[in-house]
Formats: C-alpha cells, structure tokens, sequence
C-alpha cells in the first residue's frame, strides 16, 4: 500500500499518443460551443473548449462582429478516459481503453468588456489550427441585468447523464423560450475527471451537449423511444453551479478506473495520519507536513479528493475564503448565496462486503487506509468554519439585505422525501468494537441528528436573514416544503432517473444503532407540499407531493417579474400531451 501510494508524488502531464489518435483523426472542429460565463456590470466571459492547442483564440462581437477580444489558453490538468468511457469507438467496457489515459483538452476564455447593461450583443467565437480555422456559430452575449429587469432562470440539477436529460432542456426551451441564467445545484455529470461525460459521450448526452442543443440521444427501450437534442441555452446565458458529490474527485491513480477512484475520496485527517505513516517507514523522506512542503501538498491533494476539473472549466464568483467553492453573487433582482453543501455517497447495506455509510467492509477492518470513513463531509460548514463565518457575513451584507429576491443553492438536501437526506449531514461518529484480546470485531458510524449541520446551524441563519427559497437536489425527485417562517425548499432533480420517494414505502435505515434513522417522510418534521396546478395522482387517486419516476423529467423556471416559480412536466411515455405545469409558488419580497 505504501509503495503503491509513494507513486502518486511522481504524478505530472501524460499525454498518450493512442487519446490523441482517436480524437484528432478528423478535421478540427470545436469541442463545445461558447458558452457565457462571470458577467459584471459592464463585461462578460466567453468559455469553449478544443482538443487542439492551436492558437489565435478569439470572439468576434458587436455590429458586424467588428471588434475582437483575444482569448487566454490552458490546459485541463486532469481529464482523461479510461476502461468505462464511452468515447469514440469505446462502446464497451475495456473495448480501447485498459487504464486511464490522459485526454488533451485546451480551454479558451475571453472577457468581453465595455457592454451597456440590458443589451444583446451578437457574437461568435473562432479558433486558429494551422491554416485552418474554426468558426461557432452566431451567438448571442450580455452583461449582467439591471436590477428591475424581468428575468426567467432555470432551475435544474443531477444531471448526471441520465437517459431524459436532453430531452429535459430541449423542453425548457420549447416551453419558455430564452432564459437569462442557469443555476444547477450540483451533480452536472457522474465523474468529474471523465472527459467524454462533459464533452463527447457516444451515447448522446454528455453536459455540455445537453445545454447547447448539440446532443444526440436517441432511446428506444421498453416504452421509451425519443430522440432529443438537448436545448441551446448557455450560448446565451450564464450559468452558476454548485457543488454536488459528483464534482468531487477521490483518490488520484493512472491504474484504476475512473469509477473506483472517484468512490475512494479520503478524509483529510486520515490521510495526514498515512501520508505521516508512510514518511516514518520511508528512511529516504522523512519530511514532514508543514505548508511549504510541495511534496506533501502534492501526495495530499491525490489521496485525498479535489474539484480541479470542476474548477478549471468554470469561471464562477469567488469568495475570499473559498473561491470558487462558495460564492455569492447578485443577477438582476437575486442576490444567489452558493454553498459547498455535500459530502460522499455511501451504501446503505449493512451487509459484510458494505463499505458503506454505517459500516466498513469485513475484509479492511485491519487496514485503516482501505477504510471508507463513512458519509464524511468535504467542505466543513459547522458554526466556527471558514464557510460558516462567510456565510454570517454574506447573509448582513447590503448586497444580500437590499435583493429583491433571496436564494441560497446547495447540493445536499435540508428536507425531502428523498433517500439522501438521511442520515443526518452530520461528520461521522467512528465507534469500533473489538473482542476480548482487543482485535476489531466492527468499525460503525453513527450520525447524530441533533448535530444536523444544515438544519441545526445554517437554516436558522437563512431563516433569520429572510431567506425566500433554498434550492437543492440530491435525491432525483421533485418536491417542496415551506417552513413556519414562510422559507420555500425546493428539490427540482428529476431529470431521468430517480432513486424513489419515501413517503409510504420504507427507507433501507439500520436497526440496533444508537441513533433513530427515519424511514419514511422527510426525517425534518415539514409537510410536503402538494403540487398547486396538476398534481400527479396515486394508485388510490390521491394527489402526491412529489414527482419520482423514470419516465416523467421535470424542470423549474424562476419569473423575477412576478416572483413566482413555477414547475413542469414532462411524461416521455406519452409525448402527445406536451409539457405540463403542474405547481406555482410565490417569493415574498422582504
């Protein structure tokens, strides 16, 4: 373990020529189209990627497109394919790819600046390689909306390429038109360091395909058969995110798939004891951590977890203490507070061979370095954590107290219905019981509700601040709740799949711990709420609180004008009836 740990420090840019010759083998072409990115008052970004470095990256905007704004280039440091991609001529596990490779993939970022608030400004961008150069198509760009502007945002997240998700945008823009922003609430895609389920996945539905309208996912199975193409929406729009577990990367190998490093993130307090385990075994390192050790930065960032890939191709709002991970920022009459709200999805069983959320599996109890840790956070927000204390200071600032509207977006969910919200988002209580002669018998993890981060701590906050919506996702189904206070929570997740809604039907929670798991309901003490337009109706003809299905995909639009959000439908088993409005609520001003 140790030797095979020690490798990860040599870790620096592999290129394989095998990548190369599969995804440069026709003509250049652009990988993505533009897409908008950090608009100020006056400015914004234009992002598009290729898998050529090239050069003479630029947008051409304005009247005629007569003016140029010259694009900076980098790298992505840490994409790449491997055994289960589906790329190329990959349609099969292993079928080219036996290990993880890296993929070349070149990112082009170009700030538009001098634009006046409120208006649309035609654009297109164009790359240069060698003689040739590549050309998007027309586009258009705008700075950040005036406050009093009528806006419609999408709400969407778990996109995760699952099966209905083109088809989910493509209907967002059938249904309503342009939108002006998009906040996805975590979970854009299943491993963040897989190339092609950003860009290229054959199957159809990678991200950045789904969102431009360039996807091509056809399904023909039981009684689905579809084709959609995704929707043209952040060539014109901005797009805000937060972070899902499935930004975040685990433990770093140039063996092992993708899949089984992402599963393996590593608490950073366990490693930090390793990588201290290691260094004393090792007479040819004996340094220790300390913050101008390079190399112990280096082995820590690849044996414990990271959001790199996520970060490097997005150019979001950063805060002084997060950056990118946390952020607020104010769009038009929102005042957007992201949070880093998630942790690691573990399973529920029980079951010997279960490194799961309760337990760790038989077989590691006597090698801590195989050890899951349970459902551990990745980014601290108990009162006292540098998250905890911005957000104090975001929710008092002018910016946050003078916004018309009030939204705060996270990942994991506060009350749901769902399977993930239990147990409670809490760090793991470790209790290990051993026999007699002090041999480990069971490594447990408890989680004690009282300690529920989110609800003991931040919803009071958001509360107290006069909060209008927390949206989030998480568990793959659409529901909400209003509070006491009048504080909406929105769960908009159901784009394709769904992982069930526990409103009769039983939760896989264990028996004999300390601590109660809830079952069934939201484990919170709030009432769903039903739908207020059409809601779906059970088998006994009752209305249900919640949308869960495999075959319905659901989408949200905010409306500043009005304040209201509203929810819609959209049944791939019977396209005849169209896209549906099922719910309506209403933001309270102040």
């Amino acid at each position: 373990m140790a030797i095979a740990l020690l490798t990860f420090l040599a870790y620096g840019v592999l290129t394989v020529s095998l990548v190369t010759q599969q995804f440069m083998a026709s003509p250049p072409r652009l990988l993505t189209d533009p897409f908008l990115q950090l608009p100020t008052e006056t400015s914004v970004r234009v992002v598009w990627f290729t898998e050529f470095e090239g050069d003479r990256h630029r947008v051409e905007y304005g009247e005629n497109l007569e003016q140029t704004a010259i694009a900076t280039t980098i790298q992505l440091s840490r994409i790449r394919e491997d055994q289960k991609s589906r790329v190329g001529e990959q349609t099969e596990d292993g079928q080219i790819y036996t290990s993880p490779v890296m993929r070349e993939v070149w990112r082009h970022e170009a700030e538009i600046t001098g634009l006046t608030p409120n208006v649309r400004v035609p654009y297109r961008v164009r790359s240069n390689e060698g003689l040739r150069t590549i050309s998007s198509n027309e586009f258009t760009l705008a700075a950040k909306p005036l406050t009093g502007t009528p806006l419609k945002i999408l709400l969407t997240s778990d996109h995760q390429m699952m099966p209905l998700t083109p088809a989910n945008l493509q209907k967002v823009v059938e249904t309503v038109g342009r939108v002006d922003a998009v906040f996805v609430a975590g979970d854009l895609i299943n491993i963040p360091d897989r190339a092609s389920e950003w860009f290229d996945d054959n199957r159809g539905g990678a991200f950045f395909p789904s969102l431009q309208g360039r996807a091509n996912r056809t399904l023909d199975q039981d009684d689905l058969k579809i084709f959609s193409k995704g929707g043209e929406i952040i060539q014109h729009a901005p797009l805000f995110a937060a972070i899902g577990n499935h930004e975040v990367m685990g433990r770093f190998s140039m063996e092992s798939d993708l899949n089984e490093q992402f599963n393996d993130p590593y608490p950073q307090a366990a490693a930090e004891q390793l990588y201290a385990q290691i260094t004393a075994q090792n007479a040819q390192n004996t340094k220790q951590l300390s913050p101008d050790n390079q190399q112990a930065r280096e082995w820590l960032e690849n044996n414990t977890f990271n959001t790199d890939t996520y970060e490097e191709i997005f150019t979001l709002p950063e805060s002084e203490s997060g950056g990118e991970k946390y952020y607020a920022v104010s769009f038009g009459d929102v005042r957007l507070v992201a949070l880093y709200a998630t942790n690691i999805w573990r399973v529920p069983s029980l079951e010997p061979d279960a490194r799961g959320r309760y337990r760790e599996r038989q077989d590691d109890l006597n090698d801590p370095a195989r050890w899951g840790y349970g459902q551990h956070i990745f980014e601290a927000i108990a009162p006292g954590s540098p998250q905890y204390t911005w957000l104090e200071a975001e929710l008092n600032s002018p910016e946050f107290q003078q916004a018309r509207y009030k939204i705060v977006m996270f990942h994991h969910p506060p009350h749901s219905l769902g399977d993930n919200v239990v147990p409670a988002y809490t760090d793991p209580v470790q209790a290990i019981d051993r026999d007699a002669e002090g041999r480990i018998q069971a490594v447990r993890y408890e989680y004690p509700k009282q300690a529920d981060y989110l609800i003991r701590d931040v919803m009071p906050l958001l509360e107290q601040a006069g909060v209008q919506l927390v949206f989030y996702g998480h568990s793959h189904l659409w529901n909400r709740f209003v509070n006491a206070s009048g504080m909406n929570f929105l769960e908009s997740s159901n784009v394709g799949n769904t992982y069930g809604a526990y409103l009769e039907k039983q939760r896989a929670v264990p028996t004999g711990y300390q601590e109660e798991y809830v079952a069934t309901g939201d484990p919170n003490n709030l009432q769903p709420v039903i739908p207020s337009i059409a809601p779906l109706l059970g088998d006994k003809g009752q209305p249900l609180p919640y949308i869960s299905s495999n075959e319905i995909t659901v989408f949200s639009i905010l409306h500043t004008e009005t304040g209201t959000v509203d929810s819609y439908r959209f049944d791939a088993k019977q396209p005849e009836l169209g896209v549906v409005r099922f719910d309506q609520f209403s933001l309270t001003a102040g």
